[in-house]
């Protein structure tokens, strides 16, 4: 009787190794930022043998690019559902997205995981492709605070005194600031006064 083995069609181990290569990347590069890191090193940590980087990123910047592209949408997928409790004032939910934030920032002596704290200032002048995919990662974001922020003057949970896309902007780059300086002194405070500073720009 013949004996059959099931073999993952190439396509899809070729995916699924991709996938594994910006998985050891991502892991890597929130602690050693992007310049720090070697090819080699990403592809030992993902079990891929050396030499084969280029059958699955056609550059370094490509590669780059591919990580950050996948870190956002699934950030921004994570927030989508952390934003949209049905029957949750607006207020409540952009409160424990901050919260949720103050928390994953603060671990590991406020290392955090963040690839936008981490790599944002590095990659912006060393590749334009990185550069744009950083802008359009955090502009996702901020699309979603400003909609958070219109549901919460819609629903009365928040006021605010400026535009509802400029609280948003001005909020985003407070917190990522505020994560910046919560690595630098390798404690929470930063994301503390950040919080209390948002509930001031609510008005909660």
């Amino acid at each position: 009787m013949p004996c059959y083995v099931s073999v993952m069609p190439t396509t899809t181990r070729s995916a699924a190794t991709r996938r594994g290569i910006l998985d050891a990347a991502q892991r890597i590069m929130a602690r050693k930022g992007y310049s720090g890191v070697g090819i080699n090193e990403v592809l030992a940590e993902a079990g891929v043998p050396k030499g084969s980087f280029y059958h699955y990123f056609a550059s370094k910047d490509a590669f780059g690019e591919a990580l950050l592209k996948r870190y956002f949408d699934e950030y921004v997928s994570d927030m989508d559902r952390l934003l949209a409790r049905p029957g949750t004032p607006a207020a409540e939910r952009l409160m424990a997205y901050w919260r949720q934030w103050r928390e994953t920032q603060s671990v590991d002596e406020c290392q955090g995981k963040c690839l936008a704290v981490k790599l944002g200032a590095e990659v912006a002048d060393l590749s334009e492709p990185m550069r744009l995919a950083m802008k359009t990662g955090t502009d996702a974001i901020v699309d979603r605070l400003e909609r958070a922020i219109t549901g919460g003057l819609a629903d009365g949970s928040i006021t605010v005194d400026g535009d509802p896309r400029g609280t948003a902007q001005a909020l985003y780059d407070m917190w990522l600031g505020a994560s910046v300086m919560a690595k630098i002194h390798r404690g929470p405070a930063p994301l503390d006064t950040a919080l209390t500073v948002t509930r001031h720009l609510l008005h909660l």
